[in-house]
């Protein structure tokens, strides 16, 4: 048996309790974010490329919204059925996941005939994303169009998210829908969510695309809408005369830091998608460049 002096005892104790204290913060610390780069950044690149530079860079996902611009992921001869196999088995051998499949489709119509074409291609997706082993597809709200009433055009999109939510049960995939378009109010935005709940529904939160419109405080909006957000889309960019000008990350306006942080301290455990939208902006900077720019700079922000 050993014998400790009482003031031996008190310092032990002392000592026990702090690493009790610090080990979680220290742990805390050190984790790190999960990362994902949107193939919309690199409209010219072949699956091969776009693996090769996420392994270069440290990315452990990857987002894809087209591959040498095909949109329309089920024709994209990687994902056909007979190639998907090794497919994921290259995903496999690089210790990468496809974290998204970012579809087109539209839950704002209130035409039948526009409608079902939108939910058939949600749905063409949430069946290529089970196939993948891939966890989600997004879908726009997207949005208020002037010949419907904006209550109308809310209750659509919340009766096409059950929709696709009902269709991907029994599945591993759920559908998000990304606050983008005219649907970037928060206020807007939690009323569908709420309205929509549903266990194989949730968000795309693209911070910059509300900022930019509403001005909204990302902790703001996370606080209201934290409850549905399963993935992020991060993006930097200056306003120039009302229009946006991408920049690479750090070097905008954008409140990166304040969504970030929020993120970070509430433990989110999704992917931060660095979402370059060169497709749509060629002038930009190249992917080769921006890419793994992003994997970098992000690290200062914890």
């Amino acid at each position: 048996m050993i014998n400790y002096t009482r003031r031996e005892f008190l310092y032990s104790t002392a000592g026990l309790l702090s690493l009790a204290v610090v080990e979680p913060v220290l742990g805390l610390a050190k984790k790190k974010p999960l990362l994902a780069f949107s193939t919309l950044g690199c409209p010219k690149w072949t699956f091969a490329e776009i693996d090769k530079c996420a392994v270069e860079n440290g990315y452990q996902g990857i987002e894809i919204r087209g591959i040498l611009g095909e949109l329309d992921l089920p024709r994209c001869p990687e994902f056909r059925d007979e190639n998907i196999a090794s497919t994921r088995s290259l995903l496999e051998e690089n210790q990468l996941k496809i974290v998204d499949l970012g579809s087109s489709a539209k839950m704002h119509f209130a035409d039948a005939t526009k409608r079902k074409a939108n939910l058939d291609e949600a749905k063409r997706f949430i069946d290529l994303a089970q196939k993948l082993n891939c966890p989600n597809i997004r879908v726009f709200p997207d949005d208020l169009p002037k010949d419907q009433d904006d209550n109308e055009t809310v209750d659509w999109i919340i009766k096409n998210l059950i929709a696709l939510g009902e269709y991907a049960k029994g599945s591993s995939v759920n559908v998000l829908l990304e606050s983008h378009g005219k649907v970037v109010d928060s206020d807007i935005l939690y009323k569908i969510m709420h309205a929509a709940e549903h266990p194989k529904v949730g968000l795309v939160w693209d911070f910059f695309n509300m900022w930019s419109v509403t001005k909204e405080s990302p902790k703001d909006v996370y606080k209201k809408l934290k409850k549905y957000i399963k993935h992020v889309h991060v993006k930097d960019a200056k306003l120039v005369n009302g229009k946006e000008e991408y920049t690479l990350l750090g070097e905008g306006e954008a409140p990166v830091a304040q969504a970030l942080t929020v993120l970070k301290q509430n433990a989110f455990e999704g992917y931060y998608s660095f979402e370059w939208e060169k497709m749509w902006h060629p002038e930009i900077q190249d992917p080769e460049i921006a890419i793994p720019h992003y994997a970098k700079a992000i690290q200062k922000y914890w």
